[in-house]
């Protein structure tokens, strides 16, 4: 007898949500596919940009194969599971891409972190041009996707690679909403301006969210590694950007503040309309030790966890998500599967 938790799944089998985790090729093992989805994850392998540790372009795969090895009871939305959640296939062609360009993108590094004058050699000039044209393709392929997909009246995660990734996503947004906010979880604020030279680097990826006007607010969690510019960026933003620190958040509860009270006072921040973009290196690195650019400190999972269910108790509504810089590791896969299982099932709610 099929179990009253059983679906028929989209090519007609019987799925069991308690049963084994099935290796099908979708996310978690669930039995949607695009057209019976109401979520759909874009896995994007990208990183071409990264200026310290490679191997987040392998994020979404790692997160696809770790997934099956998750129960889906979630405590927040038991059966968030049935709205449908569906990875379409990790675009080859982007992962090519990526490891053309990326040979060019280290001359640039390599140049500027020696002080080299890119504008004044023409190769490394003609380096840099195909590296920002590359990560204007990248975003040009995930805003087709993503409007396409909202279009239909789904609603969209996405998976990176580097935190350059979602801005393509972001402006897809700013076509059908007014007015939203950005709940962003980090170690690093990313406001810098083209960093070493790339437009469309991993560490400028907030500074080019803010061109977009929809975007009422920048609320930023566990920054801890900061330059200058950024920070006086930050002061000059007259509210439109306002930065949670991590020591300063780690002080409070050192004087008896608890989390949940910080959690209402970030969240109190933000418009109705929330998206959430999650560098998972705005976690403790012991959770993701393979991330692009870790740094000592950070936020439990379940910090994490209870910071997003406050957005859900206040009445906002998550409207979209990028969980980004997962790591080639099989322990980072399973961290990040748990974080957008996470954000899907509150994302339905």
């Amino acid at each position: 007898m099929m179990s009253s938790s059983s679906v028929i799944g989209s090519s007609g089998s019987t799925f069991n949500p308690s049963g084994v985790g099935l290796e099908n090729g979708n996310l978690y093992g669930l039995p949607h596919d695009y057209d019976t989805a109401a979520i759909i994850v874009f896995g994007v392998p990208w990183e071409v940009t990264v200026s310290y540790h490679t191997g987040t372009a392998q994020g979404p795969r790692r997160v696809l194969e770790a997934s099956p090895q998750l129960d889906l009871y979630d405590l927040d939305n038991p059966d968030g599971w049935r709205q449908g959640i569906f990875m379409p296939s990790i675009p080859a062609h982007l992962l090519a891409l990526n490891q053309q360009v990326r040979e060019s993108a280290n001359r640039v590094i390599q140049a500027t972190e020696e002080g080299v004058a890119i504008a004044n050699q023409p190769l490394l000039q003609a380096d840099l041009d195909s590296v920002n044209h590359a990560c204007e393709q990248m975003t040009g392929w995930l805003y087709a996707q993503t409007t396409a997909a909202l279009a239909q009246g789904k609603r969209v995660g996405v998976i990176g690679g580097d935190h350059s990734v979602p801005l393509g996503y972001l402006q897809a947004l700013g076509e059908r909403y007014a007015d939203f906010g950005i709940l962003h979880i980090d170690a690093h604020a990313d406001l810098r301006q083209a960093y070493q030279g790339f437009r469309y680097s991993h560490a400028s990826i907030m500074h080019n969210v803010l061109g977009l006007p929809q975007v009422s607010k920048l609320v930023q969690v566990g920054i801890r590694d900061i330059c200058h510019d950024e920070v006086s960026l930050i002061n000059h933003a007259e509210g439109r950007v306002i930065t949670y620190y991590d020591p300063a958040l780690k002080e409070k509860g050192y004087q008896g503040i608890p989390w949940l009270s910080q959690c209402e006072e970030i969240v109190a921040n933000l418009p109705q309309q929330v998206y959430v973009s999650f560098d998972v290196d705005g976690l403790d690195p012991k959770l993701c030790p393979h991330t692009g650019t870790p740094v000592p400190g950070g936020l439990e999972l379940e910090e994490v966890f209870c910071l997003l269910r406050q957005v859900i108790r206040s009445g906002r509504h998550i409207i979209g998500f990028d969980l980004s810089e997962v790591g080639n590791g099989e322990w980072d896969g399973n961290v990040g599967a748990r974080a957008v299982y996470k954000l899907c099932c509150l994302m339905g709610l």
